[in-house]
């Protein structure tokens, strides 16, 4: 989403980092940027005027001309403003002591608060919490249909009955309580643009459940106008929290850095995607990093934890780095970094990547390829493809539906990789005993040393690295950019 700003404050920075020392005139330049990206990334015009009068204050005052380097400093600056406007910290959901913690969901008509619902509580469960997803958009066709079925999804019981909207938040509340589900999370109606009715119908469902946290669903694609409905909502509900949806689109990002400042309420979750795992604690300090270009190397963690058992992620290195790994080891790790979401957005999250690198676009239909070509041979050809011949190669082409130089290009990469990651698990070589030495028992060479006195001389990587860059520099697979088609 924040791709087009992430360049504009590549360039800013760029041309900062470059110089020395910063005059004002140097300074008021680069807000008068920084202000037309903001802008131009639809952020509304009082939240960057704040921004950039904050910017400003610091920039020109003791805090820069301290720095050892006022380029690097303005960067700091910038970020933590931007992660202040954006709120600052994370939002901290706590649950009740008296159960159950209710969750009103608000918003207007498509807005994905049924998706979104579903979303949150597949997040509490995972948090070892027993949600009840409960379906009081009684006016929307099929709504209450679309919340079962993604309940059935997550494993979560879904509550509703043919009545009115008030009468099924009331009755949620007895259901929670005979099937001992501790949380309640309510799908409410939306509708095309706010209106009297629609206020009115929330207002009296939220004064039957009396919830712990109203969030307020908000489309992220809807720019500056997500602002308007939130402040809408917000006289009305008094709202907890915002949870932005459609993060992972092609949206200028105005909403995410307005709506904070402009409602005074925080972005309390993020939806990244379309599945009902894309969905995660917004974190300001994170993206404003992000958004910086310096990448999120805590989400990207966390992800890698979640997908992956750490002793199974230690035997696989182990694997890699004595050239034991085989093309089934190479398959199960693609699966694992596919549940950590999008390979795009995954690169975004990985500090120092350059702009040509995070504007490449992976899709999972090219993961595909590969594991096709993979899932085409036996367990014998992915342990040793060295055995892969002409006949062989034929074969697993016709299998997946991919020609034959696509499984050549894989086998032949793989091979190198092995070699590449081989060498740089390289033991230190130990020194040949001299001769001549005196004998100990049995007629074995005295003195146990086998190396000159000190340290054992350490393979250097870097030189390892030297012998084979023209090789890894070539290293692409079948089926992504730059491979072979």
């Amino acid at each position: 989403m924040f791709d087009t700003l992430t360049d504009r404050f590549d360039g800013i920075f760029g041309r900062l980092r470059g110089k020395g020392k910063l005059s004002e005139q140097d300074v008021d330049e680069a807000l008068r940027e920084i202000r037309l990206a903001l802008l131009e990334a639809d952020v509304n015009f009082e939240v960057v005027k704040s921004l950039v009068s904050r910017i400003r204050d610091r920039a020109v005052g003791d805090e820069l001309s301290k720095a050892l380097n006022p380029g690097q400093q303005i960067v700091k600056i910038v970020l933590e403003e931007l992660t202040e406007s954006l709120g600052g910290e994370a939002m901290q959901v706590t649950f009740s002591s008296k159960p159950p913690t209710i969750v009103l969901m608000a918003g207007l008509q498509g807005s994905g608060k049924t998706t979104n619902s579903a979303k949150l509580a597949n997040l509490f469960k995972s948090q070892g919490r027993n949600p009840l997803l409960v379906g009081a958009d009684l006016q929307r066709p099929a709504a209450v249909e679309q919340l079962r079925t993604l309940g059935r999804q997550i494993d979560v019981p879904v509550f509703s009955e043919a009545s009115d909207p008030v009468s099924v938040a009331k009755a949620s509340l007895e259901e929670a309580k005979r099937l001992g589900r501790d949380v309640i999370i309510c799908d409410t109606a939306g509708r095309l643009a706010i209106d009297e009715e629609l206020m009115e119908e929330v207002r009296k469902i939220s004064e039957v459940l009396d919830p712990q946290y109203t969030f307020l669903v908000v489309d992220a694609m809807t720019g500056q106008d997500a602002v308007t409905v939130a402040e809408s909502f917000h006289n009305t509900l008094a709202l907890d929290g915002v949870i932005l949806t459609k993060l992972d689109g092609d949206a200028r990002g105005g909403a995410a850095l307005s709506v904070k400042e402009v409602v005074g309420r925080p972005i309390a979750f993020a939806s990244t995607g379309e599945k009902l795992e894309d969905f995660e604690v917004f974190h300001p300090d994170r993206l404003a990093s992000r958004i910086l270009g310096m990448g999120d190397i805590e989400t990207l963690i966390e992800k890698a934890e979640a997908a992956y058992e750490e002793e199974e992620a230690e035997e696989a290195a182990q694997r890699l780095m004595e050239g034991t790994f085989t093309l089934d080891d190479f398959l199960h790790q693609m699966k694992q970094i596919r549940k950590m979401g999008p390979l795009g957005n995954l690169l975004g999250m990985m500090p120092g990547m350059p702009k040509e690198v995070r504007d490449v676009e992976i899709e999972d239909s090219q993961i595909n390829r590969l594991e096709a070509i993979i899932l085409s041979m036996t367990m014998e050809e992915r342990t040793k493809p060295e055995i892969i011949d002409g006949s062989r190669r034929n074969r697993i082409a016709k299998g997946c539906g991919m020609k034959p130089q696509d499984v050549s290009a894989l086998v032949t990469q793989f091979s190198e990789m092995k070699k590449m990651m081989k060498q740089l698990g390289v033991q230190p070589k130990k020194a040949k005993a001299k001769k001549g030495g005196k004998k100990g028992k049995k007629g074995r060479r005295g003195g146990g040393r086998t190396t000159p006195k000190g340290n054992a001389p350490l393979v250097d990587p870097s030189a390892v690295l030297a012998e084979g860059v023209e090789e890894f520099q070539g290293l692409r697979l079948p089926g992504l950019p730059g491979g072979d088609e």
